[in-house]
């Protein structure tokens, strides 16, 4: 069984004390923002049933999510919205949100393991860890607060555009929701960059 201690037991041993785990929600949504969040444990945070947050059910996430912000030594949360996406592209937003996570944590961190085979732009010493959401409780706590985060965005979204579902889908690309960007065709959060908006967003330009 994999130690989700591991990474932290390392960085313990080279000095540090405050080790945010970052990870980020939303690089594959056609609508709707990217969310990272950074986020610093106790050494005596009880691993429990944290895990990566796709294994969770939205309850699980939700009772998991409310334990970390309550424990937590800090949470910082870092959101990119569509229009910067598009004019950036995917990547750099989720490294751009990931950094912002960092910055709004308080106070700083020493050392950083991030989701993925990405540094962030920090001055920061850091580690990326390929599929670090089941490796490290640290990043299994970001993405739990991520994917929560992210998902009441867009549910409060559906206020605003309730024709296409958000609370259904967060924006992922499903049967309905592509139907529905058919029917309507494109609202003011969906990333006109990606492909099953963009042609739409270009017939809007041509009628226009």
């Amino acid at each position: 069984m994999t130690d989700l201690r591991t990474f932290e037991k390392k960085a313990l041993k080279k000095g540090f004390s405050l080790i945010a785990g970052i990870d980020e929600a939303g690089r594959g949504p056609l609508a709707g923002p990217v969310v990272s969040a950074a986020v610093i444990l106790p050494v005596s945070f009880p691993v429990g049933e944290i895990t990566d947050s796709k294994k969770l059910t939205p309850k699980k996430r939700a009772d998991l999510y409310e334990k970390i912000y309550l424990h937590a030594i800090s949470v910082g949360i870092g959101i990119v919205d569509p229009l910067e996406i598009d004019r950036i592209n995917i990547l750099q937003a989720s490294l751009l949100s990931m950094a912002m996570s960092v910055d709004n944590l308080k106070p700083r961190p020493d050392y950083l393991l991030i989701d993925g085979t990405f540094g962030i732009s920090s001055d920061l010493p850091q580690e990326p860890i390929p599929h670090g959401d089941s490796l490290s409780i640290s990043v299994a706590s970001a993405s739990i607060v991520a994917k929560v985060t992210r998902d009441r965005l867009m549910e409060q979204y559906h206020q605003d555009y309730p024709e296409f579902g958000f609370p259904r889908h967060k924006g992922y690309p499903t049967k309905a929701h592509k139907e529905a960007i058919r029917k309507f065709g494109c609202c003011p959060i969906h990333r006109r960059s990606f492909k099953g908006v963009k042609e739409y967003a270009e017939q809007e330009s041509v009628i226009r």
